[in-house]
């Protein structure tokens, strides 16, 4: 009995907030986390139990693990007291959305800022006031949301910007500024981007996209079908979204070959001043599948291994060059098919093998995606 009270002194040094009674151990960190430590008639800390508000819960969630490993060797209360209290310390740190009130300052500069600006600008603010999403419309009527997350320093420190973009969004900022400083900017990056997105809402609004499946205003790239199992991948500039952009055609050699011929012959006659969906019909001399007049299912075939179309987001990309046969498949389909052959062999990252449907020798590079 004497080493617990000497045990109990030692924790009320240690962890001024501490309160016992009735063998409940109850101590404090800050006014907003509390804990009971429930010790059993035999004071065996080992088989103590822990009980807490299900705020400083969720915070010592991720640590429940290791509280019980400490309850279990620990030597007394008051190593467990000090160790709990290193913990509770390091899961604070790690839970950003648990720190201390703002200054009132932060709080009406925000408010005042955004009464200027106009809430009909705002799309979203969480209730703490530190995250906050702003909408706007371009000149061709497209929406489009900027998210602003702020630290305590504001409006000594910009907040940092989140945007849907192909470029980086970086925010000039003055202490003086405020929210309408950065809605001005945002709205003149929008009108920068306005041909990078013209150029991407006519190709997705004439053609049929294979790739990728929900476009976002990021991306770059666009897989365009062709016809049957034929289709052409273009990552088009932000910047100079009228020059020629990077093209890589996937399908059969048979088919491809002579299209990568016509774009190598005729790519002195692209002309920026026309949008670059009318270039690329120009050079490759073709009209590329109307979404007016055919549906996707009659170019967009299933993988004839796995029998579907989407593969972890990934449509068929490797075909079979036989004209005959056509076959597509999805490379990592292809990929495990071959290695499953006896009489397929590897050199390298090439892997040698046959199509599953018509025995016609394939070549499949596995980290470039050719047949």
């Amino acid at each position: 009995m004497g080493n617990s009270i000497k045990s109990l002194s030692e924790v009320a040094i240690k962890c001024p907030l501490y309160q016992s009674s009735n063998h409940r151990r109850k101590s404090g960190f800050g006014r907003d986390f509390h804990i009971r430590i429930l010790l059993p008639m035999d004071l065996q800390l080992k088989n103590a139990r822990i009980e807490c508000s299900w705020h400083l819960k969720k915070i010592l969630h991720r640590y429940r693990h290791i509280l019980k490993q400490r309850l279990h060797s620990c030597p007394d209360l008051v190593s467990f007291m000090v160790e709990l209290k290193t913990i509770l310390e390091i899961a604070l740190k790690n839970t950003p959305d648990l720190q201390s009130p703002r200054p009132p300052e932060y709080y009406s500069c925000l408010v005042r800022d955004l009464e200027l600006l106009g809430w009909n600008k705002v799309a979203y603010v969480d209730t703490g006031l530190t995250t906050i999403r702003l909408k706007a419309e371009d000149s061709c009527g497209r929406q489009h949301l900027v998210t602003l997350k702020f630290n305590a320093k504001y409006p000594t420190e910009p907040p940092d910007c989140l945007v849907d973009f192909p470029v980086q969004f970086a925010v000039s900022w003055m202490p003086q500024d405020s929210l309408i400083d950065i809605y001005n900017q945002f709205l003149a990056a929008l009108e920068s981007l306005k041909e990078f997105w013209d150029v991407m809402d006519e190709i997705d609004g004439k053609t049929w996209v294979l790739e990728p499946e929900n476009p976002t205003r990021s991306a770059t790239t666009r897989r365009i079908a062709i016809g049957s199992n034929v289709s052409v991948n273009v990552e088009v500039d932000p910047q100079h979204p009228n020059m020629l952009p990077e093209c890589y055609f996937l399908g059969a050699d048979h088919v491809v070959n002579p299209l990568r011929i016509k774009l190598n012959t005729n790519v002195h006659l692209w002309d920026p001043e026309i949008s670059l969906l009318q270039n690329l019909k120009d050079l490759l001399e073709i009209d590329f599948p109307s979404r007016a007049v055919l549906e996707k299912s009659d170019f967009a075939k299933d993988c004839g291994i796995c029998y579907a179309y989407r593969l972890d987001g990934a449509a068929p990309d490797q075909v079979c060059d036989e004209p005959r046969c056509g076959q597509p498949f999805h490379q990592a389909c292809l990929l495990e098919w071959l290695q499953g052959l006896p009489s397929s062999r590897q050199s390298f990252n090439v892997i040698f093998g046959e199509c599953p449907y018509c025995n016609k020798p394939l070549t499949l590079k596995s980290s470039v995606k050719k047949l």
